[in-house]
């Protein structure tokens, strides 16, 4: 297995840190997009099910994680997301002609992979999605949304609601791993970031028939930060014919870091086969 690591300039000449693992002959391509507060050297469960199998795997950390530039749990807008990602995509285009490049989205990275699609899906060859963040989950109350779209005015920096890493994974080791990453951010979330995931949610939900290429929806049954019901709702509303839905029950929020990850890899596999 081959490793490497660079950086790319993003929106607003933001330093973008990403890394990729190949092997010998590459079949197919898969471009990670991670979640809130972790970051891409937490796909190694991924990274080690499906390089041996024949795909290449890419993965930057998003700006204000990681090891990309900005602030911790913050972003001006999370249009910038978008500007990042489609750089990296090109990027990787370019590095990986004449193969198919499947995006796989997870929790907030979910939400940015949608929001992505739904501008460039002529572009893309299928997307899979774990955890999308699409509907708040079960501990985020109406009031807490509410302050939180203030705050976002009044002053956007501030912190507001905390990830509980218990909801994870039903896996302790795996817990224990996250709170003790130097590179995962543990801090609060500020109200901007909140209230723009927030927005960018309801445009999701507002034009997911928009959506026509394949789709591989998957997600925690018991998963307390992103309602399933959200993938559901994504499922039941987008416009492709080539879609399919997985919710995995008992499931924690991180389906690729619990116990029996082994299945969801090869829910995956069986999915990326037929269209590879």
């Amino acid at each position: 297995m081959e490793h490497g690591q660079g950086e790319f300039k993003g929106a607003r000449g933001f330093r973008i840190f990403y890394q990729w693992w190949r092997p010998e002959e590459s079949r197919a391509v898969l471009l990670v997009v991670h979640g809130y507060a972790e970051h891409s050297g937490r796909y190694m469960n991924l990274v080690n099910y499906f390089v041996p199998r024949g795909y290449a795997v890419y993965a930057l950390d998003h700006r204000g994680h990681g090891r990309s530039q900005g602030r911790r749990g913050y972003v001006e807008r999370f249009r910038y997301y978008l500007d990042d990602l489609k750089a990296f995509h090109d990027l990787v285009r370019e590095r990986e002609p004449r193969r198919k490049i499947f995006m796989i989205g997870h929790s907030m990275g979910g939400l940015i992979a949608l929001a992505y699609a739904l501008r460039h899906q002529e572009e893309m060859d299928g997307l899979i999605l774990s955890g999308a963040g699409v509907r708040v989950g079960e501990g985020l109350s109406p009031l807490t949304v509410a302050l939180g779209k203030l705050l976002s005015v009044i002053t956007p920096k501030a912190g507001t609601v905390q990830i509980e890493a218990e909801a994870i994974s039903r896996d302790p080791t795996v817990v224990k791993a996250y709170v003790n990453d130097p590179l995962v951010y543990t801090g609060k979330i500020s109200a901007r970031l909140g209230a723009e995931m927030l927005a960018v949610a309801q445009e999701v939900e507002r034009r997911a028939s928009e959506l026509r290429l394949p789709c591989l929806i998957m997600h925690g049954g018991a998963d307390r930060l992103a309602n399933p019901d959200g993938s559901r709702m994504l499922y039941e509303r987008i416009s492709s014919e080539d879609r399919a839905l997985k919710i995995y029950r008992g499931f924690y929020h991180e389906i690729f870091n619990e116990p029996e990850r082994e299945r969801v890899f090869r829910d995956m596999e069986a999915w990326l086969e037929a269209r590879v």
